[in-house]
């Protein structure tokens, strides 16, 4: 899995329900657009509101869709073990290709050990350990590097730390660049994690864009795909200012392209008028920057930019 593994959201219709025909088309779609994996039922997919029954539904209709032409990875984070074991057969069940999972709070050394042996061996054959922490550094690296050589399973790690950067080239140089290592929140620096030679990123939208930027930067294209990203950021300087804010906004978006019935979210509040008059700004820029990357037209606006002649600053 080389590339964008999008974290899709979970649609509701009007009523609170699933909105099956919505996850069909946001299954496709995302396929479509060149991701190389899948992540269901993770934070931007709400999990804490979903019953157990709603999350394999869910599962299920996604590897249906994909019928095998990228990995479907199904998050079953828990504060309880024994229900993250529950949710890892769940996903076996379901014929996901891999599960993910943050490591219970607290856990360390053996403890830890023993927690995530249980959960990976009912699962599938593909064990992703979430390393999140909203406001530090997250894992300690010898934690995983221990996990890595003792749980067969255990081959892809998604880092989600404040900073990321470091986090991504400690990982790939204490494993010798055997584990494979995403980002997830942190993919608003993705020059700098393509930089250091991560495998892959997980945003929730815009998988074209991504995909693109990806793709643009492996090909050597580096000042290409950093101005690309570029158009980016504002859209990612709202959405990631925080995960609610994040969850609220890609749903609206995924709603004015016509893949959800709703906009509807379960847990995360509305948002407040500025927010929403900043949030309808940046959905038309969303969908237009998108556009111009599927048409085709936006390498020629790059190109042109690019060969306009320098501010004259030079740096002291």
């Amino acid at each position: 899995m080389r590339g964008i593994i999008p974290s899709l959201n979970t649609p509701f219709d009007s009523n609170d329900r699933i909105d099956e025909a919505g996850v069909a088309r946001l299954t496709e779609r995302s396929v479509s657009s060149g991701a190389v994996g899948l992540l269901v039922i993770a934070v931007a997919g709400e999990q804490a509101s979903l019953s157990r029954a709603e999350k394999e539904r869910v599962a299920r209709i996604v590897v249906e869709v994909t019928a095998g032409r990228i990995p479907v990875i199904v998050s079953v984070t828990s504060p309880d073990v024994a229900e993250s074991e529950a949710l890892a057969g769940l996903a076996r069940r379901t014929g996901a290709d891999g599960i993910c999972c943050q490591v219970p709070a607290g856990a360390a050394g053996p403890a830890l050990e023993k927690a995530m042996t249980r959960i990976a061996a009912a699962g599938p054959d593909l064990l992703m350990i979430q390393d999140l922490d909203w406001s530090g550094g997250g894992l300690p690296i010898p934690d995983i590097v221990r996990l890595f050589e003792t749980l067969p399973t255990f081959r892809c790690l998604k880092v989600e730390t404040l900073p990321a950067g470091p986090k991504y080239t400690s990982v790939l140089e204490a494993t010798g660049g055997r584990l494979h290592v995403s980002g997830g929140w942190a993919a608003m620096q993705m020059p700098d994690a393509l930089a250091r030679g991560v495998h892959a990123f997980m945003p929730s939208t815009l998988d074209p864009v991504y995909v693109a930027i990806y793709d643009t930067y492996r090909r050597g294209e580096i000042e290409t795909a950093r101005a690309l990203f570029e158009r980016l950021l504002p859209i990612v300087a709202f959405s990631h200012q925080h995960i609610d804010v994040s969850i609220r906004f890609f749903k609206q978006l995924r709603h004015v392209e016509g893949l959800f019935a709703t906009d509807r979210c379960r847990l995360p509040p509305p948002l407040d008028a500025v927010q929403t008059a900043e949030a309808d700004r940046m959905i038309c820029r969303a969908i237009d920057l998108q556009a111009r990357v599927i048409d085709g037209r936006i390498w020629t606006e790059l190109a042109a930019a690019a060969a306009r002649p320098a501010s004259g600053y030079t740096a002291s």
